[in-house]
């Protein structure tokens, strides 16, 4: 709150002074409200990057067990090919006899 005093002084020979005075209360409370809100925009933007890190990790971890899923998928074809070829030499010795 800001007040304004103006005094008018008259002396005894007759002359007249004013003084004008202006008085406040201290210095304006905004700065609270700023700390504040930095400090929410700060949490926010803290709390977006654990969401983004997370999200990422799990892209990762999918695609970590999907090369794996294929590298089994391989593996199975490569043993079925070796069993197939075992079969076919197996029926080949039972001919030749």
């Amino acid at each position: 709150m800001t007040e304004e005093r103006i005094t008018e002084t008259t002396s005894p020979s007759g002359d007249t002074h004013t003084t004008h005075t202006v008085v406040t209360d201290g210095k304006s409370g905004s700065g609270g409200s700023s700390w504040g809100i930095l400090l929410v925009i700060l949490a926010v933007a803290a709390l977006g990057v654990v969401i983004f890190t997370q999200m990422n990790s799990s892209e990762i971890a999918k695609d970590d067990a999907m090369a794996e899923a294929a590298n089994q998928v391989g593996n199975a074809a490569e043993q079925v090919g070796d069993a197939a070829q075992n079969a076919g030499e197996a029926v080949e010795g039972a001919v030749a006899q």
